[in-house]
């Protein structure tokens, strides 16, 4: 990545996408067709040259997004394993005024309950999934119309101005 004046990283420079040849015939000289091919030929090469800047921005943003996660993904492995020494810890300070091995049975409770409420609520978000309804019938409302497309007059509109 390079960096600009300002401090911020930039994405490289893409190699130019080649336009066509100018023509050095006046327009008045030239057809409709042929400057309508000219003018097409033009803005294909500019929406090409537009994807590949975009391309290019968005592989950096991922990347610098990717980059940033694999720190949270490091922290939070640590913030589990700390876990271990808080329940141990936990089980210790019972220990002082219960018998040993009922303060770490205690905490193993503890820790149980806390894996069920978290799965209970975990079941409880997933059950709550729904297929979505409304885009398979639009792509079953668009299916029909394409497969009729020509075949018989112009395609219907629903109650939404939809076809």
């Amino acid at each position: 990545m390079a960096t600009s004046p300002d401090g911020t990283e930039v994405p490289p420079v893409l190699p130019s996408i080649p336009l066509a040849k100018e023509s050095v015939r006046p327009a008045a000289d030239q057809s409709v067709g042929g400057l309508v091919r000219e003018a097409t030929a033009q803005v294909s090469t500019l929406v090409r040259a537009e994807v590949e800047l975009a391309k290019a921005e968005v592989t950096a943003e991922v990347r610098k997004g990717l980059q940033g996660s694999i720190f949270f993904i490091v922290a939070l492995v640590v913030a589990l394993f700390s876990l271990f020494f808080l329940f141990f810890a936990l089980g210790e300070t019972l220990a002082l005024f219960l018998n040993r091995s009922a303060a770490f049975w205690i905490v193993f409770g503890i820790m149980i309950l806390i894996a069920a409420v978290f799965g209970l609520l975990g079941y409880l978000r997933v059950r709550k999934i729904r297929k979505p309804e409304r885009t398979i019938s639009s792509l079953k409302e668009s299916a029909q119309v394409l497969s009729r497309r020509g075949h018989d007059g112009p395609p219907q509109l629903n109650g939404h101005g939809t076809r």
